[in-house]
């Protein structure tokens, strides 16, 4: 008897949990493992990142970062993990810099781990980041202006944007919720995106700090492609065939203690 072909739901399923399991899928690897055709499994990809599930790549799908809920949410999760990836990233502060810190739970620890005394100015669109660094000593604190978005914890906007452009900064760092080699640096809020490029645009130096739980996922939304960036700080307890990509992009990858 022939094999009976996997109903749609099936391979949604079975798309998912390879998703779950490996972060990344194939077109050609599923549609000879479900033995389907390819414009079959490419369908039921879009299918399943219409409904949340995935992003879309050239060839395939990546799962979605879990870091897509609003500041608070995302301040409890893994902050051991954003402890060590912070120490590891202050490392490339350096006395006097003008640094830009963008609005997020992995930057807001960065702040908690720059040192006193060493004379820092620090750019800022997140009130919480800016209270933090306020009353430390040695901190120079400029808090940019615009429409507060409590879920980004950040002011965000044209205002915001047009702000930035006024400032010059030696080494930004930038949150992302997701960094892949194939679609580069994303987030999950569309003005969240521009402000990050007007950041890095202002910035000599750029540098993102990611636990591993965002390494090789995708967002909504593009920020930039891997080429802006100098410094890539990950969590030590990423998997070597998560970093492989990124390593073969070129990537200067810095990693935490694990």
């Amino acid at each position: 008897m022939a094999n009976l072909p996997i109903l749609p739901e099936e391979r949604h399923r079975l798309i998912r949990q390879r998703l779950e399991a490996q972060g990344r899928v194939l077109a050609v690897d599923l549609a000879r493992d479900l033995n389907i055709s390819e414009d079959t499994i490419r369908r039921d990809l879009r299918e399943l990142a219409a409904l949340g599930h995935c992003q879309r790549v050239y060839g395939g799908a990546l799962r979605l970062s879990p870091a897509s809920g609003d500041l608070q949410t995302r301040q409890r999760q893994n902050p051991e993990g954003k402890a060590l990836v912070a120490r590891r990233a202050v490392g490339l502060v350096q006395p006097g810099q003008v640094l830009f810190l963008d609005a997020g739970s992995t930057n807001r620890a960065i702040a908690e781990a720059l040192p006193d005394h060493a004379d820092l100015t620090v750019i800022t669109n997140a009130p919480d980041i800016a209270l933090a660094l306020a009353w430390r000593p040695g901190f120079t604190v400029i808090q940019v202006g615009g429409l507060l978005n409590p879920s980004v914890g950040g002011t965000l906007g044209a205002r915001a944007v047009r702000e930035v452009a006024d400032y010059a900064a030696d080494l930004c760092f930038v949150g992302v919720c997701a960094v892949s080699a194939e679609a580069g640096l994303r987030c999950f809020a569309l003005e969240d995106a521009e402000f990050k490029r007007a950041v890095i645009a202002a910035s000599r130096a750029v540098a993102v700090a990611v636990t591993a739980e965002k390494v090789g996922t995708a967002a909504s939304f593009h920020v930039a492609d891997l080429a802006t960036i100098d410094h890539l700080i990950v969590g030590g307890d990423v998997p070597d065939a998560a970093l492989a990509p990124l390593l073969d992009a070129g990537l200067a990858i810095l990693q935490a203690a694990a």
